[in-house]
């Protein structure tokens, strides 16, 4: 009889358990994350916001304390790109720490260096897509630009278009079904070509200008509002983005669509749980990256030595630097790769096995492993990691499923995981089930939302 109450009061399907009130709370919960997307669009947006809220609970710049000690607050702010927040523990550092670690980068397409050019009296942006996209999803729906200008004398110019009602939009042109008859030939790989990701820009020409007129309109538009030239261009990081808010998505409010839920949904709850921690045992972190679609590469990506660097950096602030209390420290750790998985689409089951996959509202996600293939590319996490990791959710009541991302030999993914398993750590990818994932609209659960940022929580709390 126990077991069956036991299961009555903590369902499979998440949206069974809520009472009202806790109802109320997991749709409040998850409007301000809605709102978190809607209003951060890229990495150093995420980045920005994300410091804004860790300073109101406390959090300092490393670099702006001389010592270290056991409830202190301090962050890392990497290049303006990528976040490592610390909750100094009780513990010696060597002890290890309990980490949640997402990314904020999204599938996107960047301006080109040289981007700005006039075809036919249209002005147009060479673009090149960034992670895995399907480029036909990107052409005729409303895009917004976001990123910033840095000029010759470092001044550094904000620009976002196409966000506020009152804003134009831009986006990138498709073939009209009338004369579509080749195009519809071909593999959907190439129905859209990378080299044709090319943004409408402008249509008005300058009066009085004799060669690209309406390049050199937009050119004056860009100079009076923003104040930059089009050499300025190359030392700029733009990002075309979909336009507009994340909205609810159903009829009964159950799910939310937004651009980037690949990986700021696991950004935003693994954040939120660390702000709820005011002391701990061992130090608790919470890294948000750059570059995870690209491979975790270069300065602000995982593959980077920026955060063994930090780990060394607050060594040093409690007293406790050596060499080996940074490998101890290191290898002690246990974390959560908190990053997205499959959610199982009715509309495409070929793809799915159903015993392994990830469902709308049954919480949050374990992928013991991830990869391609013969797990290729793949952490795999251990089974007495996993069995802790259990016990501390059910402990707390935390609703979470097991998957694989898909049938096996149908594709695969990766995330951030073997890469800090390579210090010998445990580690384990969970998050949210997305479907749509890489599309400019990607759906999540709200109950999987709330849940995870739960058992995250728990996670902080438990192990």
């Amino acid at each position: 009889m126990a077991d069956k109450k036991e299961k009555k009061s903590n369902p499979k399907n998440a949206w069974l358990k809520y009472s009202a009130a806790k109802l109320k709370e997991v749709m409040a919960f998850t409007d301000e994350y809605k709102d978190f997307i809607s209003d951060n669009k890229t990495e150093r947006e995420c980045t920005s916001a994300v410091i804004k809220r860790a300073e109101s609970f406390g959090y300092k710049d490393f670099y702006s304390v001389k010592s270290l000690k056991a409830g202190d607050k301090v962050y890392f702010n990497i290049m303006g790109k990528a976040l490592a927040l610390f909750l100094i523990g009780e513990k010696p550092l060597e002890e290890g720490m309990k980490i949640l670690g997402a990314h904020i980068d999204s599938p996107r397409l960047d301006l080109k260096q040289n981007p700005l050019y006039e075809d036919s009296e249209i002005a147009l942006l060479d673009t090149h897509y960034y992670g895995g996209v399907k480029k036909y999803q990107w052409v005729a729906t409303p895009m917004a630009i976001h990123g910033i200008v840095v000029k010759k004398d470092g001044t550094a110019i904000t620009v976002t278009i196409g966000e506020k009602e009152s804003d134009p939009v831009v986006g990138i042109s498709d073939l009209l079904i009338h004369l579509a008859q080749d195009q519809l030939q071909k593999k959907g790989a190439t129905v859209v070509e990378g080299e044709d990701l090319n943004v409408t820009f402008g249509s008005m020409p300058l009066k009085d200008e004799d060669k690209d007129a309406v390049k050199a309109n937009v050119l004056a538009i860009l100079k009076k509002k923003y104040d930059f030239e089009e050499d300025d261009f190359a030392s700029a990081e733009l990002e075309i983005v979909p336009a507009g808010r994340a909205r609810g998505y159903g009829l009964d409010n159950s799910m939310i669509i937004g651009y980037g839920q690949d990986d700021r949904v696991c950004a935003y709850t693994s954040a939120k749980a660390l702000f709820e921690m005011t002391s701990i045992d061992r130090t608790a972190v919470c890294l948000l990256v750059d570059k995870e679609e690209i491979g975790s590469v270069g300065a602000t990506g995982m593959h980077s030595r920026f955060f063994e660097n930090a780990v060394a950096e607050v060594l040093d602030k409690l007293g406790q630097y050596s060499e080996l209390h940074v490998r101890r420290a290191l290898a002690n750790s246990v974390m959560l790769s908190s990053d997205v998985s499959a959610a199982f689409d009715p509309n495409y089951p070929s793809v799915f096995e159903k015993k392994n996959s990830a469902f709308f509202g049954r919480g949050l996600c374990f992928n013991k492993y991830t990869g391609s293939r013969g797990k290729s590319g793949s952490n795999d996490a251990s089974p007495e990691f996993y069995a802790k990791i259990r016990a501390a959710l059910d402990k707390n009541k935390v609703t979470y499923q097991t998957a694989e991302l898909g049938k096996v030999d149908a594709g695969g993914g990766g995330t951030i995981a073997y890469i800090m398993g390579n210090y010998a750590m445990n580690v384990i990818d969970s998050g949210v089930a997305v479907q749509n994932m890489h599309a400019p609209w990607e759906v999540t659960s709200r109950a999987d939302v709330y849940e995870a940022y739960k058992g995250y929580v728990a996670f902080l709390k438990e192990m």
